[in-house]
């Protein structure tokens, strides 16, 4: 299977993480507002899956080092499948939460904690697992972003659209309970998986297995969170659904599938760069994907056009404390 093997092409993958962890949803504005949240989020969960299985059967079933895709899963113990499996239900609740915050209070209110308690929180956790890199640096750096999404959500603010105090204190919890599930998930697909990519343990799997039963966990888990999705009273979800292949044009069903495949090239590259880098790092990089989201927001969406005064010194901010701490973060593994 293809191993990296230097640990600035880890950052390099680890940043076209982040880029697609920030980008996927722009699959969801891009849609129609009538097309039902179930079957965009079944399209996206699919996308998942087809990137985790076209990675494993080419970059994981190719070269010289660690184990062929196929040959990984047929070795694997049970609970290293279970770690994985649990991986994907966990991340999948975790996703459903903070669409759903979302759609209820808006990105100022939702970013801010969600993605703050995440990063805090995933970061600690694997770093504490399996050390790797300073941790004045990379603790340095987590600050930084922290700091950077913090600023996100002020300059968020100032544009956001007034919602109910019922929504507002449901899309808080939404967001703290979605928070804390993204900041483990991670852990138990890393868990799940050999220390070493080259010389893989017997029993564990290697990034493009564990991958893959993740992927499996999604699809799993989806009918049961998409039900608790609709309890949530959730705006978005209270579109009917329609029976997935006899409504929706091809053109709704690729935009959905789009969406997951960009996410799932981030979370893969992410895994496979992990050997290298970190998962600690790995994480880290990847949850700068907030800024990747603000990005689209101020250039592609205008959603601070005819912002009120400050919002662009926000901004700036923003933008200066995401690059010092993404900095950092990298090199504390230098």
């Amino acid at each position: 299977m293809f191993v990296v093997e230097s640990y600035g092409l880890a950052v390099v993958l680890n940043f076209i993480t982040m880029i697609c962890w920030g980008s996927w949803a722009n699959s969801k504005k891009m849609l129609s507002a009538d097309w039902p949240f179930d079957n965009f989020y079944w399209d996206y969960v699919l996308g998942v899956f087809l990137l985790a299985t076209t990675l494993g059967v080419t970059l994981g079933s190719h070269g010289m080092v660690g184990r062929s895709f196929f040959v990984d899963l047929a070795q694997v113990a049970p609970n290293s499948v279970g770690l994985a499996l649990l991986g994907g239900i966990i991340f999948n609740l975790a996703n459903i939460m903070v669409v759903g915050a979302i759609e209820l209070a808006g990105m100022a209110i939702v970013f801010p904690i969600a993605i703050g308690i995440a990063l805090v929180l995933g970061v600690a956790i694997n770093y504490f697992a399996v050390p790797s890199g300073d941790p004045w640096s990379l603790g340095g750096g987590v600050l930084c972003v922290v700091a950077a999404i913090i600023f996100d959500g002020l300059a968020y603010r100032k544009i956001q659209i007034k919602k109910t105090v019922e929504d507002s204190k449901k899309a808080l919890l939404l967001a703290i309970f979605g928070g804390i599930l993204l900041g483990f998930f991670y852990r138990f697909v890393a868990a799940s998986m050999s220390l070493d990519f080259v010389d893989l343990e017997k029993g564990k799997l290697g990034p493009y297995g564990a991958f893959f039963v993740f992927s499996v966990g999604m699809i799993l888990s989806n009918p049961f969170w998409q039900k608790l999705h609709k309890m949530w009273h959730i705006p978005d979800a209270k579109t009917p659904p329609e029976p997935y292949f006899s409504r929706g044009s091809g053109i709704l069903h690729s935009i959905g599938i789009g969406g997951g495949l960009i996410w799932g090239l981030g979370m893969g590259f992410s895994i496979i760069a992990s050997g290298k880098a970190g998962y600690a790092v790995s994480y880290g990089l990847g949850e700068g994907a907030t800024m990747v989201a603000a990005l689209w927001g101020i250039f592609v969406w205008k959603e601070f056009h005819g912002a009120p005064r400050g919002t662009s010194g926000l901004l700036v901010l923003m933008l200066s404390f995401f690059v010092v701490g993404l900095g950092l973060i990298v090199v504390s593994k230098i």
